[in-house]
């Protein structure tokens, strides 16, 4: 196996970023980060141009990616092109997410996970359910109709599939599911987040004190933090243990309340970075089917026909960019929104998010101005 010093680029851990290091691979192996004149004499000397060299990036609610919607292909194949059209942005772990369905679609969307994690479809981790068991109230782009609340038989599934995959992540709405069936969910190993809801801050807590540990999309389909009533966004800021999704194009969620968020989040609990991909991740297509809708792309938005917003057109590089160039946050900061920060999210993170000794490196290159990433 080739050993491999990579030098040259500032090297972010997953923690901290360092320079004038090399990052040591024997194989696809982390062996080490040294001083780049502590370099072993039998490792060969790559050097980056500027940059950074990072853990890749996780995402925790993708759609969709090189034309194909998980939901419309809910087979081994449709996740093999969803996970190679990430890997081409630098993804390297991500939860395939099938939106609102049909109980049919999504026993169907379980196995087709569970197939393509035992067949090594490279950088699934898991499934993320969002949804049907949301409100109405606050149902975005989900189809309405399909909406419900859950049933002793959706959990029992659900608990099912926590036993067969490394992670399940469900997105709930408390006016659909009660505090007993979030406590047994989350006793069982699943990541329940919150989300397209109108809930109190005190239906919220609530949630909360049962096991729910995250929220989806921040701001996106979730009551707002008003004056008398702190809603579901103030809930999630103010608890210490609830991490948050927040999808950065500066189109879901204006800079300045990113900003505000980040500056106002307890931990340790933190807010982290997700694309909510649609299909049109590594694709020229300019619209698609969303449960027999037509979803538009212009402008990099895109939306049903009636103008909603219906998932993100967005890579994680961007998302990167908007953080440092629009809200100003750090570059540690924005780099671990993209890989440590999610991986704390999960049940089972592998090696992930960080740089591991003796695990896999998973490594990617970014530029100086976050618009190009490759894997290293």
């Amino acid at each position: 196996m080739s050993k491999r010093a990579l030098t040259g680029a500032e090297i972010f851990d997953g923690k901290d970023l360092q320079s004038g290091k090399a990052l040591l691979l024997d194989g696809d192996l982390v062996a080490g980060i040294v001083a780049a004149e502590a370099i072993p004499a039998d490792y060969t000397v790559e050097t980056m141009r500027d940059g950074t060299i990072l853990p890749g990036f996780v995402d925790l609610q993708v759609n969709g990616g090189g034309g194909v919607m998980f939901n419309d292909e809910t087979t081994v194949e449709g996740l093999a092109a969803i996970a190679e059209a990430h890997a081409s942005t630098g993804t390297r772990a991500f939860m395939p997410t099938l939106i609102t369905d049909t109980a049919k679609r999504t026993r169907t969307a379980v196995d087709a996970v569970e197939a393509a994690i035992a067949q090594s479809v490279p950088g699934i981790v898991g499934v993320h359910l969002e949804g049907p068991h949301l409100s109405v109230a606050r149902k975005g782009a989900h189809d309405p109709t399909l909406i419900r609340r859950m049933e002793p038989n959706d959990e029992a599934f659900l608990i099912d599939a926590a036993g067969r995959l490394p992670n399940v992540m469900v997105t709930v709405a408390p006016e659909n599911v009660t505090s007993d069936q979030i406590r047994r969910l989350s006793d069982a190993g699943i990541v329940v987040s919150l989300g397209h809801t109108d809930c109190s801050m005190a239906q919220a807590q609530k949630a909360f004190d049962a096991g729910a540990r995250c929220v989806t999309h921040l701001f996106n389909a979730m009551s707002q933090m008003g004056n008398r009533e702190p809603g579901l966004v103030g809930a999630t800021l103010a608890s210490g243990g609830v991490f948050a999704g927040l999808i950065a194009d500066d189109i879901h969620v204006h800079a300045a309340s990113m900003g505000i968020a980040l500056a106002a989040k307890s931990g340790p609990g933190a807010i982290f970075l997700v694309t909510d991909a649609m299909s049109t991740v590594g694709s020229d297509i300019t619209a698609f089917e969303l449960n027999g809708r037509t979803v538009l792309r212009k402008d990099g938005r895109l939306t049903l026909e009636d103008g909603t917003l219906a998932g993100a057109d967005l890579e994680m590089a961007r998302a990167i960019s908007v953080l440092i160039n629009r809200v100003g946050v750090t570059r540690e900061t924005a780099y671990a929104m993209a890989t440590s920060a999610p991986a704390a999210v999960l049940k089972q993170p592998g090696a992930f998010g960080f740089f591991t000794p003796s695990a896999s490196a998973n490594a990617i290159w970014i530029d100086t101005d976050h618009q190009s990433v490759r894997g290293l």
